[in-house]
């Protein structure tokens, strides 16, 4: 039996154990002992598919997993000693630490390089074999077309000689994680039981409009697994389609009207004419006002053919813009995210016809689309359940446009506003 208390024998199991308390040995002793007692080995070691059933992990990143726990022995056998030293370095290490070991795992092939075809096979298992992402009514070039747009965020650019294809440096995987925070989730999580909740494995419950075709539907579960990754789990629960220009019509006095109940975050979507789909996380609700406002929770990112979320990084306020019967060139009507007036870095005109977006140093983001200019085709909003927040706003009464109206003297004072309803 895996005895946590017998004398250790291999120092980097000595060192290992040191991060963990009394009780915290003791129940992975209680697991192992637990798993070895299924895996037909005399209780002494776990066997691979005992440890696959178990932490839910089938398909290469289960194997490459157990691969590397068992210190590459080939021996499919994983020791008390080893889910020790595992768990101490995959857990509780520096940040270096983990996220060598997450490099190291994303080597599926075992050939020391991290190919495309390595994260393909990742992001495949990810969504097949741990999500549990399986539409019937999916394609699989479709759902090919799905993996492509993770993989197209991975700056493949180390060319060695030991290597047939383009491979990821530390660095680049580094990159790779940040502008998918939902992949980095999960992947540094895989050795927590799935029962407990398991961060970066939660995709939001999506509650569309009743009778609504889902085929015109542009947040798929994917996406909103994506998106969901800059998130706290609180804000994963049901997401609410409470606008969709396909069905209520491109007005954006409609897309307000239609979102003015809901006090919480929402997360506006955009497919433009070019086919490129993109959007941003609203921390506030939206609300008219004469400057940029929102906090530090907003961000924007892509969603097809590139997936990438671009936080905010403290270089400016300039957050959320909502605007509306302004008269003033310098405050332009619409909503939009981040850069500065005229130049923001994704903006959508009060006519809902056109906008733009550019490069913004608010979030570091890139033009989000094929060029600057956009030409909407779709225009999606959800609505972020939050247990906390509701009633936050139950104080103000009215809708949008009609607060909008009790507002528009004070600002009058000021020159900033104008009725022209």
């Amino acid at each position: 039996m895996g005895n946590a208390q017998s004398p250790p024998n291999n120092p980097r199991y000595v060192l290992a154990s040191r991060a963990f308390t009394q009780k915290e040995l003791q129940d992975l002793n209680s697991l192992f002992d637990s798993l070895a007692s299924q895996s037909q080995s005399n209780c002494n070691s776990i066997s691979l598919s005992v440890f696959q059933s178990y932490f839910k992990l089938h398909g290469p990143i289960g194997e490459r997993m157990f691969d590397l726990i068992t210190q590459e022995r080939k021996d499919q056998s994983l020791t008390f000693e080893d889910l020790v030293i595992a768990k101490a370095t995959y857990e509780k290490g520096t940040k270096d630490e983990i996220e060598e070991f997450i490099f190291r795992l994303l080597d599926v092939s075992g050939d020391n390089f991290v190919g495309r075809s390595d994260l393909e096979s990742v992001v495949i298992s990810i969504f097949n074999d741990i999500l549990c992402i399986k539409d019937p009514e999916v394609t699989s070039s479709s759902q090919q077309d799905i993996v492509n747009i993770f993989l197209n965020a991975a700056n493949l650019s180390v060319h060695d000689e030991g290597s047939t294809e383009e491979t990821l440096s530390f660095e680049d995987f580094r990159g790779w994680c940040a502008r998918l925070p939902s992949v980095r989730k999960l992947l540094g999580s895989l050795l927590i039981s799935p029962d407990s909740g398991r961060p970066g494995s939660r995709i939001p419950n999506l509650l569309t409009m009743k009778g609504i075709d889902s085929n015109i539907i542009l947040l798929r579960k994917e996406y909103a697994w994506h998106i969901g990754g800059a998130l706290s789990q609180h804000e994963l629960e049901d997401w609410k389609l409470l606008y969709h220009s396909a069905v209520n019509g491109h007005s954006f006095n409609t897309f307000l009207g239609h979102i003015s109940n809901h006090a919480g975050p929402t997360v506006l979507i955009i497919k433009d004419k070019e086919g490129f789909i993109y959007g941003g996380y609203a921390s506030q609700p939206w609300d008219r006002h004469a400057e940029f406002y929102g906090d530090m929770k907003c961000y924007t990112f892509q969603l097809n053919p590139v997936a990438s979320i671009f936080r905010p990084t403290g270089a400016n306020n300039n957050l959320q813009w909502c605007a509306v019967n302004f008269t003033s060139e310098e405050i332009p009507n619409g909503i939009g995210f981040g850069g500065r007036v005229n130049h923001f870095g994704l903006f959508i005109s009060a006519n809902f016809d056109q906008g733009h977006t550019f490069s913004c140093s608010t979030f570091s983001s890139p033009c989000l689309s094929n060029t600057n200019r956009i030409l909407p085709e779709v225009i999606e909003c959800w609505g972020v359940t939050q247990g906390e927040a509701q009633g936050k706003n139950d104080a103000v009464k009215g809708t949008v446009l009609e607060r909008f109206k009790e507002d528009r003297n004070m600002l009058n004072l000021v020159g900033l506003a104008n009725s022209s309803e």
